[in-house]
């Protein structure tokens, strides 16, 4: 099923995507859960439609192919009038439940793997470490919306505290080399790692924004209120006139997730 807030074309395109992954999995496929904005929120102008699926094995390789072909044609490039960009993730239920750091994931799907994937190459399986897994994990269960399957407390495990801030640091490094590339996303997402962090709530990028605005001095604040703007859909994203300030922001940023974290250690 889909969740009530999802409506129009955005029922349309999950109802697709979950249909091809019932088509791959068949009877493997245990469930399938939104996570993001859907869950904590509302889904924003500029969200993608999020969804974690849980299998009984991994994904053969003519399967990840066939997930891929299909996706690329239903998932939309993130920019206004065009379907909403999917991400999927496939995860084994073996290496989600129990719980143990660092979780792995089995398949992903995202937009920014575009070029790679109409290249011809697959996403790596079921070796490769996800630390952000324990993020979407989290999100999952507390929104608790199963579009396919038991709800998600009966096929998650919780994350404890300590192992959720250690996946949101672990991204920091990774979200750095994608400022200039993704610079919205890389910005807003930097500020919900360090809401989650200071506050143990996993927030909307919007709401994260919203916490950490009063706490910047002015110029990160402004380029930070920048992409709060962008991601609603108040403004087109343009960062000329805000160019030189952008890294600064980051920095300031991660400054404050070093501090926080930093103060948690030695507590």
């Amino acid at each position: 099923m889909t969740p009530p807030g999802v409506t129009g074309s955005d029922r349309a395109q999950l109802e697709a995507v979950l249909a091809l992954v019932q088509e791959v999995l068949g009877a493997d496929l245990v469930g399938a859960y939104q996570h993001g904005s859907a869950v904590l929120g509302e889904l924003r102008p500029r969200s993608d439609l999020d969804v974690l699926v849980v299998s009984r094995r991994g994904t053969t390789t003519s399967e990840r192919r066939a997930l891929v072909d299909r996706l690329l044609r239903i998932s939309g490039a993130p920019k206004p009038g065009a379907p909403r960009p999917i991400e999927l993730i496939v995860v084994e239920e073996r290496a989600i439940r129990p719980w143990r750091y660092p979780p792995h994931l089995d398949f992903l799907y995202g937009e920014w793997l575009r070029p790679e994937l109409e290249a011809g190459r697959l996403t790596p399986g079921s070796s490769t470490e996800s630390p952000d897994l324990a993020v979407l994990i989290t999100m999952a269960l507390a929104g608790s919306r199963p579009l396919v399957g038991p709800p998600p407390s009966e096929v998650f495990a919780p994350v404890p505290p300590d192992d959720l801030r250690r996946a949101m640091v672990a991204g920091v490094e990774d979200l750095l080399a994608e400022l200039g590339a993704d610079t919205r996303n890389v910005l807003l997402t930097l500020a919900r790692i360090w809401t989650t962090l200071a506050t143990g709530s996993v927030v909307t990028k919007d709401r994260a924004a919203d916490w950490a605005l009063p706490r910047l001095p002015a110029r990160p604040a402004a380029v930070l209120e920048r992409a709060r703007a962008i991601y609603l859909g108040e403004v087109e994203e343009d960062w000329t006139d805000l160019a030189d300030e952008v890294a600064p922001c980051a920095q300031s940023l991660v400054r404050r997730i070093e501090a926080v974290r930093r103060h948690q250690a030695s507590t």
